[in-house]
Parts: C-alpha cells; sequence; structure tokens
C-alpha cells in the first residue's frame, strides 16, 4: 500500500504479509530505519485488516435482522 493508487490486498494476502512483518521485526536482526519502514506497513496493514472485518460484521448483522425492513428484500422462489 506504498503506492496510494494501487489497489489494496484481499484480507488473506495482507493477513499473511502483517504475519511476515511480525516475524521479522521480532528477530530484531533489522535496522532501525528498515524496522520503522516495516512497523509503518505494518499499521496499514492492520487499518486495511480492521475496515474488511468491520464490513463483514457489518453484512453478518444486516443478515441476522430480518425484521430490519430497510434491509429486506422479497422472496422470490423462482416458481
Amino acid at each position: 500500500m506504498n503506492d496510494k493508487t494501487a489497489e489494496p490486498p484481499d484480507f488473506e494476502q495482507a493477513l499473511e504479509e502483517l504475519e511476515s512483518l511480525v516475524e521479522q521485526l521480532e528477530s530484531g536482526e533489522l535496522n532501525l530505519d528498515t524496522s520503522l519502514q516495516k512497523f509503518k506497513r505494518g499499521v496499514e496493514l492492520t487499518r486495511h485488516c480492521q475496515s474488511v472485518l468491520e464490513r463483514a460484521q457489518q453484512s453478518v448483522e444486516q443478515l441476522l435482522q430480518p425484521e430490519d425492513e430497510s434491509t429486506a428484500v422479497p422472496f422470490d422462489s423462482g416458481d
């Protein structure tokens, strides 16, 4: 996500990259500048993942609230 015009990674890719960054940072083998760059990237990925999860949670909540007529859709049995 360094290029603001680039499409963000999907959730699974972002999570894999985040896990890799954490491993690299925990290794203690990176210099300060590299560690800071990787930390910044990790923050970006974390925010992206949180956003994806929040949207998914909202979708699930809408699906579980059938009494909410604002999200109701007529049922078509296809007959």
